[in-house]
């Protein structure tokens, strides 16, 4: 049996998966790969190559201090240990390609993964807590869009949970009272959407024809269309709390950006 080790100042996980792939050009199967992770100081290190002094075997490392990398190039020619450094060479030349000098800081790539797995949860939960849809859970949410329909909450929920926030929206139909669990979170994490009478009917009608149905009903009825536009003025001004953005004539981006910018602003009317 022989044995591969590698040391990490993070998890270890890249390196293991780069020294498997590698591995499977090889039909030797009589490997062992060993990893040693959370390696940030010389008492680390020197705790991780006693093992492999006592039990010697292939070193592969991946370490942002040059000070341990040093060591461990010591220590591999010491013993006469084969050592292969995945990082550094890789890093010195991104340095010299880059023209700046890299941040030397452990986790990075973790931290990295760790963020793109919580944007994959904002995306999740986004997608289910469309439209109104599992009200019940809407205390979860990091925000929660409201406004008419067609003015842009499911577009904007989408382009906000991929910058990581969880995000649900719930349609304001005149007429229907709004869920009663909008009233019971914490009114920071409400956004009133608002847009221009005049827009919204060009945007419904347009709708409309796109499904080839007929703009003449009540969808994009002008009148109707404005009742509804003050119906949720009405409902913001009875909650000043909420935050409102108006989005008319905006990028779902420009919209976005106006929400984080302003989340801890006061709402303007």
């Amino acid at each position: 049996m022989k044995t591969i080790y590698v040391f990490s100042d993070s998890t270890g996980e890249t390196a293991e998966r780069v020294i498997k792939a590698a591995l499977s050009q090889f039909y030797e199967e009589d490997v062992k790969v060993n990893r040693v992770f959370q390696v940030r100081s010389q008492n680390d290190l020197q705790q991780a190559l006693a093992v492999v002094v006592r039990e010697p075997g292939m070193l592969v490392y991946t370490l942002v201090d040059p000070h341990l990398s040093e060591a461990v190039e010591r220590v591999a020619e010491e013993q006469g240990l084969i050592a292969v450094d995945l990082l550094s060479s890789l890093i010195y030349n991104l340095s010299r390609y880059l023209g700046a000098p890299s941040r030397e800081i452990p986790g990075l790539l973790h931290r990295i993964d760790t963020d793109y797995h919580k944007r994959i949860e904002a995306v999740d939960f986004t997608v289910k807590h469309d439209d109104g849809q599992e009200t019940r859970h809407l205390y979860k949410a990091d925000l929660v869009l409201v406004g008419v329909s067609r003015s842009s909450k499911t577009p904007l929920s989408m382009y906000l949970a991929h910058k990581g926030y969880k995000v649900a929206n719930v349609p304001l139909v005149k007429g229907i009272e709004p869920p009663e669990e909008l009233f019971q979170i914490d009114p920071a994490k409400v956004v009133g959407l608002i847009i221009d009478t005049r827009r919204l009917v060009e945007i419904r009608t347009s709708r409309l024809l796109n499904m080839r149905q007929s703009p003449r009903g009540s969808y994009a009825d002008y009148q109707q269309v404005e009742d509804e536009v003050a119906f949720c003025k009405k409902l913001y001004r009875q909650h000043p709390e909420w935050l409102t953005i108006d989005v008319t004539n905006k990028s779902v981006e420009e919209s976005a950006s106006e929400i984080m910018r302003r989340r801890d602003e006061p709402p303007v009317y």
